[in-house]
């Protein structure tokens, strides 16, 4: 009886440890949800377009027997956004789409899961400056697009017996970027360049609260991207995309199935 009472409180304290373990490892599965975010892009001296976003994001997730994951993430994000520089606007289109996939895996500690992982990373911005801002001035279009490699690590540890908050921080080492702009909008004898931008970083951070099928909390993505080259524009002038600075904060709700 004695001896059957330990195999009994061993095995029930194995599956606690197992279920602990579980709690504390990447999550598997499709997971969908939502963005409410502030969004603030500013060159410095020169322009700056700022103002609330929403978004949907995705991912899914897969998990090998040795703890190693796969993830492909994505999301599309939208803004009316605010324009200050020669001259204002309002109601400025602003979407930006992402793509990534990264590798990574879980190493368990003491009361926690440490989870490094590296990938690659593409990001598309698309706003729309057409018509003419409060002083007469003429936008224009532009496409942006970064290649880029995150790199970065997610602790989890027990919060309560019911949540489990995730903290993750995140560098994403700039690879290059492309800025077509479309001049010819505001001045038709102009050219449309496309600049190459080959020095910048970024960095992400998120502090999620997870429960059962459930994640939830802030979020804040920067991008600080240098001078680009230098290309034509027409009548015998040179333009460059200037240095910038993008700041996205918010807050975003997942569901896993």
């Amino acid at each position: 009886m004695r001896l059957a009472l330990a195999a009994l409180l061993l095995a029930a304290s194995s599956a606690i440890a197992q279920e602990g373990a579980s709690r504390l490892a990447t999550r598997p599965g499709l997971e969908i949800g939502g963005q409410a975010a502030y969004y603030d892009y500013k060159e410095p001296n020169f322009a700056e377009i700022k103002g609330p976003r929403l978004g949907f994001v995705g991912a899914w997730t897969a998990v090998s027997d040795r703890s190693v994951f796969f993830r492909i993430d994505g999301r599309a994000s939208y803004g009316s956004l605010d324009y200050q520089g020669s001259g204002s606007s309002s109601g400025v289109p602003d979407l930006i789409l992402e793509a990534r996939a990264v590798v990574g895996f879980d190493w368990a500690l003491n009361s926690a899961t440490l989870s490094p992982y590296a990938g690659l990373g593409y990001r598309y911005l698309y706003d729309d400056l057409t018509g003419y801002s409060s002083t007469g001035a003429a936008g224009y279009r532009r496409y942006s697009n970064y290649l880029y490699a995150p790199i970065g690590v997610t602790l989890r540890f027990d919060l309560s017996p019911e949540w489990v908050l995730a903290p993750t921080a995140e560098w994403d080492v700039f690879i290059q970027g492309k800025q077509k702009s479309m001049l010819s909008d505001a001045n038709p004898a102009a050219a449309n360049p496309t600049n190459t931008q080959n020095h910048g970083s970024g960095y992400r951070f998120y502090l999620m609260f997870e429960k059962d099928r459930l994640a939830v909390g802030p979020y804040l993505h920067y991008w600080h991207i240098q001078d680009s080259d230098v290309q034509p524009i027409g009548g015998g002038r040179l333009g460059l995309e200037p240095e910038n600075f993008t700041h996205e904060y918010g807050l975003e709700l997942r569901y896993r199935f």
